[in-house]
């Protein structure tokens, strides 16, 4: 049923705009988030009457559901910046299996290509009970949705971790507009089918459950048209533009999320980051001389950071001429470190990272600057000072680093960028582009960016930062719910 006073337009995510610590004493402090759904919801206003749904993360997101009104998970509005936001406290055992056992070791493997798969997956009875709580998470967010939502309201179902949202919500509510929005890559028909014949198709009916489908890249939506076919045995339009499936039709969509320029600009050039780029260049050395090669990545396997550092080498084995010259900022930022393949993923980072600077190092200077504690205001003042960007990941779903590098940079800068990005697809024009796996290719793509003239990099720069903002956060969220209406 329609909640009497329910909210216009919804969003439902992982994880929402507000997260919790518990002080030593029981007192809870509230940290807002930020990135492009915090700016997007903000966009619409407080007269659109909207409410985001999610999830509970962790203990100090529990005890604040706890303390809500009624314990109904309702925050407080001066914790959330004035947002509504409803969170579920979904029992822990339920959310860390539906969300490492299968959202982010499950679904993002299959959408990333990054199985091993001599050895994996199996899916087992394990796999089964695990995938038994990912149905309970989503049939979670599907009920208060249902709840929250006024009479034909809009619904914005995000990415996937809640695939199966959109048609169980449609069971409930059939009067709501649906939208789901991917924001990984979708993978393509012979890969998807590594999933049982059954999650397949399951994955597939959630996501089409929807009014509208949408993806960052036209890729990526041709990929998930291609696994309708083949595995549901779905028609599709002729120009792309929808999938029908047991008489419903989906329309598909692709929104290509650029960067906030104004924010990054304001943002890039307060005190805090001029203290990083002081501190920064006095890591570099070289007396201001040393060009430098910067990425900024979480330690996220699919970021394909070893294979970067593996091509930084070979640049130094092969082009001794940079030997003291040059010097190789990477942040690997530790991410999903309760996952054992990541963890070690991080520590292999780091040893190569210490090999490299063991083989060629010397008295003032260090060849690789590694930084694995999270500091946006650092990643900023790197942006800033970068004279080559290194974005080379095996496959992502659009990838903001190399839409922010060029609308931060100072001087200009060279952009080294993987083909399987889905901002290549904006980019590549202007980058130098690179097969992720060719570490040969990539170490001579790194030189190109070096030694390209400081003006055609300056000019570059001005192209990349103008396709990288096309599209701004509050203008792709207010597209995608005008696009519900269309």
């Amino acid at each position: 049923m329609a909640s009497q006073h329910g909210a216009q337009v919804l969003v439902a995510s992982n994880r929402g705009p507000v997260a919790y610590t518990r002080g030593d004493d029981g007192s809870l402090t509230a940290k807002r988030g930020g990135g492009g759904l915090v700016s997007g919801l903000s966009a619409i206003g407080p007269e659109a009457d909207a409410v985001w749904v999610c999830a509970a993360l962790g203990d100090g997101d529990r005890e604040a559901v706890r303390r809500s009104e009624g314990g109904s998970g309702h925050l407080p509005t001066d914790d959330t910046g004035g947002q509504r936001v409803r969170m579920l406290d979904i029992a822990p055992d339920v959310f860390a299996a539906a969300y490492n056992g299968i959202a982010n070791s499950v679904l993002w493997f299959v959408h990333h290509l990054l199985y091993e798969t001599p050895l994996e997956p199996v899916f087992d009875a394990g796999f089964r009970e695990r995938w038994g709580a990912y149905e309970a998470y989503n049939a979670a967010f599907a009920d208060a949705l249902a709840a929250e939502a006024a009479r034909g309201a809009a619904v914005l179902v995000q990415d996937y971790h809640l695939t199966l949202v959109p048609g169980m919500l449609r069971e409930r509510r059939p009067d709501l507009r649906i939208g789901h929005f991917s924001h990984t890559p979708w993978a393509p028909p012979d890969y998807y089918r590594l999933l049982p014949d059954d999650v397949a198709a399951q994955v597939l009916r959630g996501v089409l459950g929807a009014d509208r489908a949408a993806f960052l890249t036209r890729r990526w939506a041709d990929a998930f048209i291609a696994c309708c076919r083949d595995v549901l045995g779905a028609s599709a339009a002729g120009d792309g533009g929808s999938v029908t499936f047991e008489g419903r039709t989906t329309r598909i969509g692709v929104h290509g999320l650029g960067a906030d320029a104004d924010f990054l600009r304001e943002r890039s050039h307060r005190p805090d980051v001029e203290e990083r780029m002081a501190a920064l260049r006095e890591q570099i050395g070289g007396s201001g001389g040393r060009k430098t090669v910067v990425r900024v990545d979480r330690t996220e396997l699919s970021k394909n950071i070893v294979r970067g550092l593996l091509a930084y080498r070979l640049l130094l084995e092969t082009r001794p001429e940079w030997h003291g010259e040059v010097v190789h900022i990477a942040f690997a930022y530790p991410s999903r470190q309760d996952l054992a393949v990541y963890r070690d993923y991080t520590a292999r980072v780091e040893s190569v990272a210490e090999e490299i600077n063991a083989t060629f190092g010397r008295e003032g200077w260090q060849p690789v600057a590694l930084h694995v504690k999270d500091d946006f205001a650092r990643s900023l003042a790197a942006y800033r000072l970068a004279d080559v960007a290194l974005v080379n990941p095996i496959r992502d779903g659009m990838n903001l680093v190399a839409k922010e590098v060029p609308v931060v940079s100072d001087e200009g800068c060279a952009l080294v960028l993987s083909r399987e990005a889905g901002a290549y697809e904006e980019l590549g024009q202007d980058a130098i582009t690179v097969n992720p796996y060719d570490v040969e290719a990539t170490a001579r793509a790194l030189h190109e960016g070096l030694v390209m003239p400081r003006d055609e990099r300056a000019e570059r720069s001005k192209r990349l930062a103008a396709a990288a903002t096309a599209l701004p956060p509050a203008q792709w969220f207010t597209d995608q719910l005008r696009a519900l209406d269309g």
